[in-house]
């Protein structure tokens, strides 16, 4: 499979559905490994948010995304599409706070895409695959998640209300199930919920025209699209937070009673448990992690890193029985050697570190101390180590970061280490 992004550029205009702000979304194709990010060309220099789970803002009633002082809101509509049609890597640059909410559904933001035509860029996509089953709860959201060739959701939804009640709904998620099966699914409302919300800032710009409206026992702004609408529009929201994830999915997803908040915690556990594979945003391969770090076999400890950004990077190492160490250490009861996972993880950070000088050919990362190290459970061959590097304090050459390793999402080491850029 080849990355994937649009063959030309397109826009829409119109009102968000909370701010009530008129904004005009232009797509614009972008390189390889770019990911996808929202620029907020209003503002003073044009800051960009990445759609990835650690920029999430706020989950109420919306999907909202922030980057320091930049945010923008409601944008699970618009990653759908850009989810469902499989696009890797795509530059949206919007003048307001909000995606216009259209009609309600992802079929307007489907069609864009579809108009702008899609192009294949060097590269593999981000694969993200489930080798176990496993649960995750968030408040009243429940998720199973097993291994699966493809994405399949099966989400179930209960309302007490005569014109929802309980549903559940099937499909495959790919380019072809989504403009087939819930591209055209609308949100929905209550009109006894608009006040409320809009006294606490929300619904500033919602209307008849924006979604299905329910009072206390029908629909009143005309027929459903579909009998189950409800319920596929909640898939459709599914695979819009999944979007988060940087990468596509492999997995059967059963979900019951979905909601952003915890389509949020499912990407997340998703993050730490699934199988990554191929090129993410603003990874890179072992080729070019040897031409940044001067370490070599057998002490190059990072196989490749999944995406680097201003204050945070996330690396993987898969560890084999084939690895040099576990020829002396225990043998015949192989475990990794708890110094060696810091190594790994301190070399994931020194990557972040070289990104931020010139000429990085010419420095090397020495580590002044490491605190708060801590050992949380045994690494033995066939593991998939993830490691998530975050800055604390950057000054100059000087930099303190967080550092956390993860084994099927559960913490295996962490630690606080202190590096140096010198040269030579």
């Amino acid at each position: 499979m080849a990355r994937r992004t649009i063959a030309s550029p397109g826009s829409l205009t119109g009102v968000g559905l909370h701010s009530g702000v008129e904004a005009s979304v232009r797509v614009v194709a972008a390189e390889s490994g770019f990911g996808v990010r929202f620029r907020r060309v209003d503002l003073p220099g044009q800051p960009e948010i990445p759609a990835r789970s650690h920029a999430v803002e706020a989950t109420e009633r919306r999907t909202a995304l922030g980057d320091g002082n930049a945010s923008v809101q409601t944008v699970e509509h618009l990653l759908a599409a850009v989810q469902g049609l499989q696009i890797d890597d795509l530059l949206i640059e919007i003048d307001g706070p909000e995606p216009p909410i259209l009609d309600g559904s992802f079929a307007p933001w489907t069609a864009l895409l579809a108009e702008a035509g899609f192009t294949t860029l060097p590269g593999e996509p981000t694969i993200y695959r489930v080798t176990s089953p496993f649960e995750v709860r968030e408040g009243d959201a429940h998720y199973v998640v097993a291994p699966e060739a493809g994405l399949r959701l099966t989400t179930t939804i209960e309302w007490d209300h005569p014109a929802i009640g309980r549903q559940t709904f099937q499909c495959e998620a790919d380019p072809e199930g989504f403009r087939t099966e819930l591209a055209d699914a609308r949100t929905f409302g209550f009109l006894a919920e608009v006040e409320p919300l809009q006294a606490r800032g929300l619904l500033k710009g919602a209307g008849p025209d924006s979604a299905i409206v329910l009072d206390e026992s029908r629909v009143v702004n005309g027929p459903l699209r579909r009998t189950d609408e409800f319920v596929r529009h909640k898939a459709g929201d599914i695979v819009g937070d999944l979007a988060l994830l940087g990468g596509r999915l492999e997995a059967h997803v059963i979900a019951t009673r979905p909601s952003h908040h915890g389509n949020v915690a499912l990407v997340r556990a998703l993050e730490r448990r699934a199988r990554c594979e191929g090129g993410g945003p603003g990874g890179c391969d072992i080729a070019r992690i040897m031409a940044v770090l001067p370490h070599r076999y057998p002490f190059l400890l990072v196989d490749r890193i999944l995406a680097t950004e201003p204050n945070r990077v996330v690396g993987l190492k898969n560890v084999t029985i084939n690895e040099p160490f576990f020829t002396g250490h225990f043998p015949g009861h192989p475990i990794m050697p708890g110094v060696l996972i810091v190594e790994a993880m301190a070399q994931t950070g020194g990557i972040l570190l070289m990104e931020t000088v010139e000429d990085p050919a010419s420095k090397v990362v020495y580590f002044m101390s490491l605190d708060e190290v801590k050992f949380r459970r045994p690494v033995v061959p066939g593991d998939q180590l993830r490691f998530e590097v975050q800055v604390l304090q950057h000054r100059g050459r000087t930099c303190r970061m967080r550092g956390e390793a993860f084994v099927d999402g559960n913490l295996v080491c962490e630690a606080v280490m202190m590096a140096r850029v010198v040269d030579r």
